[in-house]
């Protein structure tokens, strides 16, 4: 058991545990008496959180979707933060943005259940490659605003990510933006059958 003394293994497990608390959950089943893993889509993230919600009481969902998904994103970076001051390298920072998402996606506290992985994979996408990040939510807020599908703005947004990352930053490893984008993608791979048959649902 000597290896949790290693720093690294530490930030590592801090990573994937604070990632993998479900803020939405918590906050829906708190403040508006719903569990939000049964109804809607069934996920824990934001959107679910506002569709839910809204059903009954448009206002506060709007205040707990914008909470889950600041709480969302905020996780993985208060990790990352204090890495960084504490001088931890770019590779363990890297590792620790990573375990991040896989926290929130597939959580300890929900049998390894999780949510789709983009308000965390923003929030430590922002503090790693602002710039990249920057673009991608450009672009998912048009998607956002003329699409209307949540999903399909959240994917379009990460692709724009992926490939920006690559001249704007091509000399450094891909291999962690890349694995974060695969687990994204395979998380929505629902989204992604429902895009495909037009049942996919829009945010109105």
């Amino acid at each position: 058991m000597d290896f949790l003394f290693n720093t690294n293994v530490q930030f590592f497990l801090a990573a994937y545990l604070i990632g993998g608390i479900p803020f939405g959950l918590l906050l829906a089943k708190k403040f508006a008496g719903v569990n939000i893993k049964e109804n809607g889509s069934g996920s824990i993230g934001a959107t679910n959180v506002l569709r839910v919600v809204k059903e009954n009481n448009p206002s506060l969902a709007k205040k707990l979707g914008a909470a889950t998904l600041a709480l969302d994103a905020l996780k993985g970076v208060l990790v990352l933060v204090i890495a960084y001051f504490i001088g931890l390298s770019e590779a363990t920072l890297w590792g620790i943005a990573v375990l991040a998402v896989i926290g929130h996606c597939f959580s300890p506290y929900l049998n390894f259940e999780g949510g789709k992985g983009v308000a965390t994979g923003m929030g430590v996408m922002m503090f790693m490659l602002p710039y990249e990040t920057v673009i991608a939510l450009i672009i998912w807020a048009v998607g956002a605003k003329t699409i209307k599908i949540s999903s399909l703005s959240s994917l379009l947004g990460l692709l724009a990510l992926i490939i920006s990352s690559f001249y704007i930053h091509p000399q450094i490893a891909h291999a962690p933006i890349v694995l974060i984008g695969f687990i994204l993608f395979y998380k929505h791979i629902p989204n992604i059958i429902r895009i495909l048959q037009g049942k996919e649902k829009r945010v109105i």
